[in-house]
């Protein structure tokens, strides 16, 4: 039985991945070229920020080491998972310069090893790449056969940031790219051994896998815009409300409530770029991608429109306050975010801003906007800020302390855009700073990576 697994890249995957794996008896080596992050993982600490690492990693001591050597760690252990970085192409493809690296190190290591060793590709790559390159070079550089020294699969994880460790252990289902069938029979012994649920496993070629999973995201990418495409519209019409469009289209067993929900545009490292990937995939094979390009153009033109109500509620030269900038609850990723692309179209337009978020790292993000200024605390940014909206949280309007008691205008709460009156009963009051209480989490469903 396989006892001994390594895992390249410590990224916002990675690092929860190794402690998971540790966690469930594995023993773990841990590898990247930042000795940083491999330091961290030796003292004990999280390399990354996530919600539970800390916890997982005094968990699994003596189970989880760290190396830059990825060398040694692949010819100390018996399966490998690759998790580095694909970058976007100008495309919108996936780069493998940092994959390609990464397999000829283990194909070197291979070449020395006498034992079959499993290689797992969990980054997200173009279809054609898994049997295409990376298999090509492991073979040239390690002088063996895939399928006869070692085995390849390509299998994604569909993980969110902020659950990276609740969704690795339970998944709803498992995707697996193999090539050959003893090569995913060890991989599926991994995840069973892993996994504290009992997910469904789909198997399949490389490029049947490497398809699904640029389908799931551009199928939920697709869903998501069609829920704020409703919403948009019930703005439009008086006594319409979004959420009770949705909630009775959800009861359709055909399309489901999940991600159907009208709100502002989805963001995150994973929706916007495999949306554009799958329609560059489609581009470059001559096939048809309307609805993938529709899907990408109406999602960002959601940060246009969604300005344009702001600038009509903002008045004099006051800033307009945004809390909130991650684009999503416990984590610190502000990148594609709703609140981060909506503070640089207003800047933009010359327009003064005022951001707070305590999870993100903001002189980074507005380094480049002089009309960004970013507040010292929550209170703060409220009170420099015309009214404004949240992101990260369940959304909130602020207002200037001394409209405090009455709020009109437009309100950003949960997660879309709706207009409230001052005369109703039912309309939330934003209490004062002294009053308040953290915000409820919604539970929502993991988004794929």
């Amino acid at each position: 039985m396989l006892s001994s697994v390594s895992v390249i890249g410590l990224g916002k995957l990675g690092a929860p991945m190794a402690a998971c794996f540790a966690a469930r008896g594995f023993q773990v080596i841990a590898v990247d070229l930042d000795a940083q992050k491999v330091d961290a993982i030796g003292r004990g600490v999280p390399p990354v920020h996530e919600p539970g690492l800390a916890e997982l990693l005094q968990e699994c001591k003596g189970h989880l080491s760290a190396t830059q050597d990825t060398e040694a760690a692949v010819r100390d252990s018996e399966a490998t998972f690759i998790v580095v970085g694909t970058p976007s192409e100008p495309d919108g493809g996936f780069s493998l310069r940092y994959v390609i690296p990464t397999c000829e190190a283990i194909g070197r290591a291979l070449r020395d090893k006498n034992s079959f060793h499993l290689v797992v590709l969990t980054s997200t790559v173009m279809p054609g790449s898994t049997g295409g390159e990376i298999k090509s070079v492991l073979e040239r550089v390690s002088g063996k056969r895939c399928g006869e020294g070692f085995g390849l699969c390509y299998s994604p994880e569909f993980i969110a940031l902020g659950t990276v460790i609740r969704d690795f252990y339970y998944p709803d289902f498992l995707l697996i790219g193999e090539s050959d069938r003893r090569t995913g029979d060890i991989l599926s012994e991994i995840y069973s051994r892993t996994c504290k649920n009992s997910p469904a496993i789909a198997r399949m070629n490389f490029i049947n896998a490497e398809i699904t999973k640029l389908a799931v995201n551009t199928y939920i990418t697709t869903k998501i815009s069609y829920a704020n495409m409703l919403a948009r519209l019930c703005e439009k019409l008086p006594e319409a409300d979004v959420s009770v469009v949705t909630n009775a289209l959800g009861l359709d067993s055909r399309i489901g409530s999940k991600y159907l929900k009208g709100g502002v545009s989805y963001g995150g490292p994973c929706f916007p770029r495999d949306n554009r990937a799958f329609a560059a995939l489609a581009e470059r094979n001559g096939a048809f991608s309307d609805l993938a390009v529709a899907t990408d153009r109406f999602n960002r033109a959601q940060i246009a429109a969604i300005a344009d109500i702001v600038k009509n509620h903002q008045s004099g030269l006051q800033p307009i306050g945004i809390l909130g900038l991650t684009y999503k609850p416990d984590t610190d990723v502000v990148e594609e975010s709703f609140g981060l692309l909506l503070a640089q179209e207003l800047a933009s337009a010359n327009l003064p801003v005022v951001v707070f978020d305590p999870s993100a790292d903001l002189s980074r993000a507005f380094a480049a906007h002089k009309w960004v200024r970013i507040a010292a605390s929550a209170e703060d940014c409220i009170a420099q800020s015309a009214p404004g909206c949240s992101r990260s949280a369940p959304a909130r309007v602020f207002t200037p302390p001394s409209a405090w008691s009455s709020i009109a205008g437009a309100r950003f709460r949960t997660w879309r855009v709706r207009r409230v009156s001052t005369t109703s009963a039912s309309v939330p009051r934003l209490a004062p700073p002294s009053l308040w209480r953290p915000l409820p989490q919604r539970t929502r469903k993991p988004s794929a990576s």
